[in-house]
């Protein structure tokens, strides 16, 4: 099992920027992909960024050029630097391990409005 806690989220203005975390514990390997999810309201969960232990990095569309995301030496925090944000990207934003499909935090909150 694993366990998933996000942060970092909040209230930002288009244009503005956010680094959100996820801390992952528990039986996670260093090999584990893990994975940035946004789900927006009355819209599907959406895989916004990935990244392996070796630091191989996946991007949606909608986020390339805007969003970074990376893994700490430990590799068991996750990392989502969010710059030049639109209000559109306003979701409950969730880290996910690859490995764990049915395992999911609470998320966090971004909201992106003037």
């Amino acid at each position: 099992q694993v366990q998933l806690v996000e942060s970092g989220g909040g209230l930002v203005q288009p244009g503005g920027s956010l680094r959100l975390s996820c801390a992952a514990s528990g039986s996670i390997v260093s090999s584990d992909v893990i994975g940035w999810y946004r789900q927006a309201p009355g819209k599907e969960r959406e895989l916004v960024a990935s990244i392996t232990t070796s630091g191989t990095t996946n991007y949606a569309d909608s986020v390339k050029g805007r969003f970074t995301i990376s893994r700490d030496n430990a590799k068991t925090t996750v990392y989502l630097q969010m710059n030049s944000l639109k209000p559109e990207d306003t979701a409950v934003y969730y880290c996910h391990v690859l490995r764990y499909y049915y395992t999911w935090g609470q998320g966090t909150q971004v909201t992106v409005s003037s």
